[in-house]
């Protein structure tokens, strides 16, 4: 095994003092820049590599910002770290990427391998088992800034990135019903999470506000809207004695798999059933007919996250922070809901 190059190498090989091979690699104003030059070009040469961690141990931070969310295979999730990343490397930021496959166990030791690590910062989006939130007391205490997106906890003073899954939910059955929809059945996800309550809340409230019975049969709670449980609801609505005529999707998965469950029954297509999602998936424009879909701006969710890991950074907060920034949505129609 190749022996890992020191600075006590480089101070060896240029006769200089451990210190000042330190000091050049950090550029550091008491070193001349024809020194910092040969330190960095002979480090360069031997293939020096430093340790940002043992940095992390002495100053007991590092520029390395972590990031803890469900699953990275899903758009939305993918978009959200390619925001953070992006604005993370302009600051001279690394992240550190870790998934929980949305179950609470691998969130909690994630979490403590970030925490172990000495991360600046924390950007997470809460896996659908989490209810136990003492995880995150390490970072709180140590004065981690910590910022939630999307998916976040209630009663928590923290920095907080959301969409108003209300106003989404609303307009989303409202579209369906200004198609002629007289029937909605909701994919409800879980209702713990703050964003399938809310969106599961405007549901309800457009049929109220619209003379439209509210019928339990037609809400269908899901475990994670995977697109094996939007079949299996598919199948169960559709064998009703009044089968629905619309269905509002808290995902574009599950929104997708109704689709094509609907269609091998020979349901037509936004004649019989109109069928909107959530999130804008790449999949709802793929699919067809291609899936009416709300809006979720996940790249500037990710990028606003990532600015306030940062700002709070290069101040001082000695106090519990609680902000919380709301970003709109908008209904992207499709096929799926294009009733004449």
């Amino acid at each position: 095994m190749k022996k890992e190059i020191t600075i006590y190498d480089l101070a060896k090989e240029l006769n200089y003092s451990p210190s000042t091979i330190s000091r050049a690699l950090n550029n550091h104003k008491s070193i001349s820049p024809k020194t910092i030059k040969k330190v960095k070009e002979q480090a360069e040469k031997m293939g020096y590599r430093p340790n940002t961690l043992a940095a992390g141990l002495r100053n007991n931070k590092s520029n390395t910002i972590g990031i803890s969310i469900s699953r990275i295979n899903r758009h939305f999730i993918s978009s959200m770290i390619s925001g953070i990343e992006e604005t993370a490397r302009k600051a001279g930021f690394n992240v550190i990427i870790s998934q929980s496959d949305d179950k609470y166990e691998n969130e909690v030791s994630n979490l403590k391998a970030l925490y172990d690590s000495r991360i600046s910062g924390l950007i997470v989006s809460l896996s659908m088992e989490t209810v136990n939130m003492d995880h995150f007391k390490p970072f709180i205490n140590q004065g981690i800034p910590l910022v939630f997106v999307d998916r976040v906890p209630q009663g928590f003073n923290t920095y907080k990135v959301v969409i108003d899954n209300y106003s989404a939910g609303y307009n989303a059955t409202k579209h369906l019903i200004d198609k002629g929809c007289k029937r909605i059945a909701h994919f409800a996800g879980a209702q713990h999470r703050n964003v399938y309550e809310e969106r599961k809340k405007g549901y309800l409230d457009a049929l109220k506000e619209h003379q439209i019975p509210v019928d339990e049969q037609l809400i269908i709670h899901f475990k994670t809207l995977s697109f094996e449980e939007g079949e299996k609801a598919t199948n169960k609505l559709l064998k009703l004695p009044n089968p629905p005529d619309g269905i509002f999707s808290a995902n574009d998965t599950a929104g997708v798999s109704a689709i094509l469950c609907a269609k091998k029954k020979g349901i037509k297509i936004p004649e019989e059933l109109a069928i909107i999602g959530f999130n804008d998936d790449p999949i709802s424009s793929i699919v067809e007919p291609a899936l009416s879909t709300m809006s979720h701006p996940a790249m500037k969710m990710g990028k606003i996250a990532a600015k306030r890991i940062l700002n709070h950074s290069s101040k001082n907060h000695d106090e519990e922070v609680s902000e919380i920034t709301v970003l709109s949505t908008e209904i992207i129609q499709r096929a799926s809901t294009d009733r004449k």
